[in-house]
């Protein structure tokens, strides 16, 4: 660990669906507390009708429209009000939501037929059917600025056999998608809403959920109340939730013991062991899909979705100055120093957890800073070599910057930081404004959905400019096979060759830490980071 970063505690900023970090302090390291601890859902029996939920959040969601949003503050507030054709469990398995049962798949594997809940309402009154369906699915495909396009796939076509089944028919094999369709790409939209606002639909949202959409004010909250028309009405307990904007995280500690707050998202490290002793409170946490990192814009001079225009910078134009980055980045004393061992030290985007790991997916370049020297002159760079990152101007990202600039002046580097408002930030990434990025990504079941997005040419999350005929190829391959081992192989081939080219330098990987007010039962935290409060309830 060199001196410079005893100095540095941080917070973990959570994703292209994000979220912030958390500042190590005096508690139980990652050996003293690392089971996960889910929540467990709410006996009817013991919770009382009624109440207002309010939920502290670290950062703002972005637009709350399941086809364009990036942010995982969006996905807390869709679970309550877009429900999916599909959803995740605890032990991270796919289950039918919306659906009745997991799509058949034809022999080819160029089509799912996937039946249908009968006598389900939109939030605004209409049918949900096939032909919602299709409509929300065409419209991930078709509208501008979709942040899932590339979830779904070569889809060809969406079929309507009846009210009740729809039928997704591929020009490709795509085995990732059962997985999408647990995610925002599963959200089914109300055609009105979708047909009255169009790409305004954040505006006024209305999908399938045991809450609506009541108001927003930007910046400080978003309320969602009871919807009547929810087909399983009688599960749900609370009469509202608001989700209120509190980005210190010792602030939303300080709220959620005072009564003020019952759920607080991404607790720090430091506030965490304190609040496992507080006998009015518990701490759900488990281990992310996801991973935190840093982004290099490579060719996206033009906006993300646009032709890509290389830049003129030696760090976008060479491999061997984001190696040397790589290489001046402690990755274990960084998650030893400033996370207090909660979080684990990640160098891919597949989780150790994942079934297609492999020891090529979790291979990891050394901590060698004469190396990154030596790779900068071969560069033709000189040292100290200038460059800018832009980062969440939350005070727990903020340490986490700092703790990297400290860290990469051994490696040659001299690390300008540029702190943003968090909507910015995501803003800025999409236009290319930036040369280096701190973000992660909150993770998702299937890897493809940790990767595609991010590095392939296409992706609608490509915000690097990223492109490779070699990894594009491997990742289509992966896409395509439906032989585990075989998409193990071609994974592990792609981190080997995201290691050579580094348009993403990938960091640590977060523990998620929720708290819940014991006055409150039902809330579930799972390995995708979601913050389950649709079916809590106030106990009696």
């Amino acid at each position: 660990m060199t001196p410079r970063l005893v100095f540095a505690t941080a917070v973990l900023l959570v994703a292209a669906g994000c979220s912030p970090v958390q500042p190590a302090g005096d508690g139980p390291t990652a050996s003293d507390s690392q089971s996960d601890v889910f929540g467990e859902p709410a006996d009817p029996a013991q919770v009382k009708a009624g109440g207002t939920l309010t939920v502290a959040l670290s950062a703002d969601p972005d637009k709350l429209d399941p086809t364009l949003s990036r942010s995982l503050y969006s996905r807390y507030v869709f679970h309550t009000m877009c429900e999916k054709l599909y959803d995740l469990g605890p032990d991270a398995k796919v289950v039918p939501q919306l659906a009745t049962a997991l799509p058949t798949i034809a022999p080819d594997g160029l089509s799912l037929t996937i039946p249908l809940r009968q006598g389900v309402k939109f939030a605004d009154g209409g049918t949900f059917d096939s032909a919602a369906v299709k409509t929300t699915i065409e419209r991930h495909l078709t509208l501008a600025g979709s942040a899932r396009k590339s979830e779904l796939g070569p889809i060809s076509a969406v079929e309507t056999p009846d009210p009740n089944t729809v039928v997704i028919k591929l020009s490709k094999p795509f085995a990732p998608l059962t997985a999408a369709l647990a995610d925002r790409a599963g959200m089914v939209l109300s055609p009105a809403a979708v047909s009255k606002l169009g790409a305004n639909f954040s505006t006024a949202p209305a999908c399938v959920g045991p809450f609506k959409f009541a108001n927003r004010v930007a910046q400080n909250s978003i309320k969602v109340v009871k919807d009547p028309l929810y087909y399983d009405a009688a599960r749900v307990h609370l009469d509202a939730i608001e989700y209120r904007i509190i980005t210190d995280s010792s602030i939303r500690a300080a709220n959620l013991k005072a009564g003020d707050a019952q759920v607080a998202d991404s607790l720090s490290s430091q506030d965490a062991p304190s609040l496992q002793k507080d006998s009015t409170v518990s701490v759900l946490q488990s281990q992310s899909l996801g991973y935190q990192g840093v982004t290099i814009n490579i060719a996206n001079a033009n906006g993300v979705g646009n032709p890509l225009k290389q830049l003129d910078t030696p760090i976008a134009k060479d491999p061997r100055v984001r190696q040397a980055l790589d290489l001046s980045i402690d990755r274990a004393a960084l998650v030893k120093s400033i996370f207090n061992g909660l979080n684990t030290v990640a160098c891919s985007p597949i989780s150790p957890k994942s079934e297609f790991t492999s020891e090529a997916a979790q291979a990891c370049p050394a901590y060698d800073p004469a190396k990154a020297k030596e790779l900068l002159a071969a560069a033709g760079v000189s040292t100290p070599y200038k460059v800018s990152m832009i980062t969440s101007n939350n005070p727990d990202s903020l340490r986490l910057a700092q703790a990297l600039q400290a860290m990469v002046k051994d490696g040659g580097f001299e690390l300008v930081i540029k702190p943003v408002e968090y909507a910015s930030l995501l803003d800025q990434q999409d236009r290319g404004d930036f040369e280096i990025l701190q973000l992660g990504w909150s993770g998702r079941v299937d890897p493809d959905a940790n990767i595609f997005n991010f590095v392939g040419t296409t992706g609608s999350q490509n915000v690097a400019g990223y492109s490779s005929p070699e990894v594009d190829k491997l990742l289509t391959d992966a896409r395509q096979s439906t032989d585990k081992a075989q998409r193990i192989k071609l994974y592990g081939e792609v981190v080997a060759k995201l290691q050579q080219d580094e348009p993403l330098i990938y960091l640590y990987r977060q523990r998620n830490l929720t708290g819940v007010s014991k006055k409150l039962l039902g809330v579930q935290t799972y390995p995708d980071g979601v913050i389950r409060t649709a079916f809590a309830g106030f106990a009696k």
